[in-house]
């Protein structure tokens, strides 16, 4: 597909968005620095997340230019293979469980599915993709049979909006979707970690998410109101958090990234996290791609948000790296090899075109 957006709006749009995505992750690495300054905190991990987040999106970037379909499919293959050759990317113990461990492998199986249904959209031959979406149907079956349920769901949910991303015609709308539904995950943490959902909804989910969870997001929220603005610092849940403090094998952390920015970096940190996602869907929005890659890319984004937001992905390299290189590989503009003359053409036709 060739936009009808000439070279210089293309431009104008990757600089927006860029600019856009430099000043969400300085300000995250900035007020994490500040938050840890304040409260002696540890910001190291947040900021090695940021790190791995650019990283991978510097990645997909140049990937998505040079090699349009090629690169993402390594991308989902290299995830498969993490997946199925390092089945424990969670240190986190079993009292964790499901959305520790599960959580971790389904964060980065879903986010291979999005990588190949994106290259299954870039390619051309009608073969290669089919191949490519059978690939992605595969990861899936893999998630499966792996044992993590969530991932199958994720997996799958993600495929099915690739698929019906085809007859898409107005991308703000499906973009805006997408927003509202990590919106309607993450409220409904919140909701579960202050008690405020009806007795017998709560009582299956303590069975779903475990009560030890949600005993620790409701330790998060409650760190959180003692300091509303910088949080009690990053990195000191687990010394401030008695059912942490009271579990041996507790990994310190409250598996859930939006109540861990609450408790550690305060509503700041909060609207930080928020910024940061939505800065990933403004660049697809504003992306030269066609519609389908970008909302494929979408959607497997909004899955890891929700995997995050009762679990413990974003706390392993391996997601931060996988989120950003997706995004990167999406919002990537390929390098056509076009004669003078056949830019001219193009440019002359989309100037025509255009209102």
């Amino acid at each position: 597909m060739t936009s009808v957006a000439g070279p210089h709006e293309g431009g104008d749009r990757r600089n927006v968005s860029d600019a856009a995505g430099v000043v969400v992750l300085g300000a995250c690495a900035a007020w994490s620095l500040i938050s840890a300054a304040v409260h002696d905190g540890r910001p190291e991990g947040v900021l090695l997340a940021i790190l791995a987040v650019t990283a991978g999106y510097a990645a997909g970037r140049i990937g998505g230019a040079l090699l349009p379909v090629a690169a993402p499919c390594a991308g989902a293959l290299a995830g498969v293979s993490l997946a199925v050759s390092a089945p424990h990317l969670s240190p986190g113990p079993q009292i964790v469980t499901p959305m520790g461990h599960a959580g971790t492998i389904a964060a980065v199986l879903t986010l291979s599915v999005g990588a190949a249904c994106c290259a299954a959209w870039a390619a051309t031959s009608p073969v290669l993709r089919l191949g490519l979406r059978a690939l992605a149907a595969g990861i899936a079956v893999t998630a499966a049979v792996l044992g993590s349920t969530s991932g199958f769901v994720t997996c799958s949910a993600v495929l099915l909006c690739s698929l019906a991303a085809g007859r898409v015609r107005r991308r703000g709308v499906g973009i805006a979707a997408l927003a509202l539904a990590a919106a309607s995950v993450t409220g409904l943490t919140w909701a579960i970690a202050a008690k405020a959902v009806p007795g017998g909804l709560l009582a299956q989910l303590e069975g779903t998410l475990t009560a030890h969870r949600i005993d620790l997001w409701g330790d998060a929220l409650r760190l959180a109101r003692e300091d509303l603005a910088l949080g009690v610092g990053p990195g000191r849940f687990r010394e401030l958090s008695t059912t942490a403090a009271g579990t041996p094998l507790s990994d310190g952390k409250p598996h859930s990234a939006p109540l861990q920015q609450a408790a550690e970096q305060g509503v700041v940190g909060v609207l930080l996290l928020a910024a940061a996602f939505c800065w990933m869907l403004f660049a697809l929005w504003r992306t030269a791609r066609p519609t389908p890659v970008a909302l494929t890319a979408g959607a497997a984004l909004t899955a890891v948000a929700a995997i995050a937001a009762v679990g413990n992905a974003l706390s392993f390299t391996a997601v931060s790296v996988g989120a950003g290189l997706l995004a990167g590989l999406a919002t990537a503009r390929p390098i056509a090899v076009e004669s003078p003359q056949r830019e001219h053409e193009t440019r002359t036709r989309g100037d025509r075109l255009s209102p």
